[in-house]
């Protein structure tokens, strides 16, 4: 099970949670940050718009190649679920299953007004200091998630049809709370693949995985049950 990132995320940021799924799926779990996250190297100039797609349809194929994974069961969060999709939708290539939490699959205002709340926290709280934790450059990987999410390029940005596309089963999970996305994104992909199960839990804001981890744990497992 590859585990995906969010958009200001990295290997430390997801804290135990990969762990605690293997030892309840028994599968093997494989965490890394993408470029120019967390520890990795760092990533030149500009950043391009069209990351998650580099991610998904280059960056991803690449690591599974060089590691020798085959089929396996993709667990992305929020961008993480986003490059998920596109991977499995788009990619001639087999993977057992998604799992994808807060996933984004086209632009809502609510998650635009979430990312500006972010920027005022980021410049008023001790949020860079808490992301430095986690990050070597946490000023480059927030300004570059604002930069590309707000601006006016990336407003009809859509992958509808790349997930209409998915063949593998689908976990999608959303939290009622979310301050980034409403239930059209799972209701979405519900809706266009073919095999897909919802999970929408209460009292849980963008990161079920940290808000709700036993709920998502246990989904979890019984969707790879299913699924192998």
């Amino acid at each position: 099970m590859v585990f995906l990132h969010e958009a200001l995320g990295s290997v430390s940021l997801w804290r135990e949670f990969p762990q605690r799924v293997a030892d309840a799926t028994g599968c093997e779990a494989v965490v890394y940050s993408r470029h120019g996250f967390g520890r990795s190297t760092p990533r030149p100039e500009p950043f391009p718009s069209t990351y998650l797609h580099d991610e998904a349809l280059a960056w991803l194929p690449a690591l599974l190649d060089a590691l020798g994974i085959v089929r396996p069961f993709l667990f992305g969060h929020s961008d993480g679920g986003s490059i998920a999709l596109i991977a499995a939708g788009a990619l001639d290539r087999p993977f057992a299953g998604l799992v994808v939490l807060a996933p984004h699959i086209f632009v809502e205002p609510v998650s635009l007004d979430g990312i500006k709340a972010a920027i005022e926290l980021y410049r008023t709280s001790d949020f860079a200091e808490r992301l430095a934790r986690h990050h070597d450059d946490p000023d480059t990987v927030f300004r570059r998630w604002p930069e590309v999410w707000l601006s006016p390029g990336h407003a009809d940005w859509n992958i509808e049809a790349t997930v209409a596309r998915i063949r593998c089963p689908v976990l999608a999970v959303q939290g009622v709370e979310d301050e980034y996305g409403t239930m059209e994104q799972i209701d979405r992909i519900a809706g266009l693949a073919p095999a897909v199960d919802r999970v929408k839990l209460a009292a849980c804001g963008h990161s079920p995985h940290r808000d709700q981890p036993e709920a998502v744990i246990e989904a979890t497992v019984r969707f790879v049950e299913r699924a192998l």
